[in-house]
């Protein structure tokens, strides 16, 4: 049985894909601590494997952790840029993950990061870009590092701001 964020993130999933409604959050006396918190978090799809939608927050934007989850896992599964949004009849293909965020620190010396343990953040003026911890196929800091800047726009050998974050995932 998954756990209850990612339960969570399905009913939200579900709910707005068909019908359009964003669900409320569970009672206060219903939440787990976990759904209490404030956090930053991320909710990843996958179909079959494959990347369908990941979207989320480094810092926190709502409430607390359960409505940053329903925030986030709707939009991961209708406004992640790089895919169509979820049809009703993929819902029940997708596995879902959520990542809930430690607040993210500098680093000062690469040899701070490593990719399996800490996700990074990487920001040069406005740009800023995110790569979670432990992905299939990131075994490098610079590999992290790269696709970090990449997703922000940040060319090789700009200056960067480095942070290091950890997740407590969730399946």
């Amino acid at each position: 049985m998954a756990h209850p964020l990612v339960q969570l993130a399905r009913k939200a999933i579900e709910e707005y894909i068909r019908s359009g409604r964003v669900i409320d959050p569970p009672p206060e006396e219903l939440m787990i601590p976990e759904m209490k918190q404030r956090a930053g978090t991320f909710v990843s799809l996958k179909k079959r494997g494959e990347l369908r939608g990941c979207i989320g927050t480094f810092l926190p934007v709502c409430e607390n952790v359960a409505q940053e989850i329903i925030r986030n896992a709707i939009a991961a599964a209708t406004e992640d840029p790089r895919f169509p949004p979820v049809r009703e009849d993929e819902l029940g293909e997708l596995d879902i993950s959520v990542d809930v965020l430690s607040t993210p620190e500098p680093v000062t010396d690469l040899s701070q990061l490593d990719p399996k343990k800490y996700g990074v953040i990487v920001e040069s003026g406005f740009r800023r870009g995110l790569l979670l911890p432990d992905l299939e196929g990131v075994e490098t800091v610079e590999q992290q590092l790269a696709i970090a800047m990449a997703k922000a726009g940040i060319s090789p050998g700009e200056p960067i701001k480095v942070y290091r974050f950890t997740v407590n995932r969730y399946k």
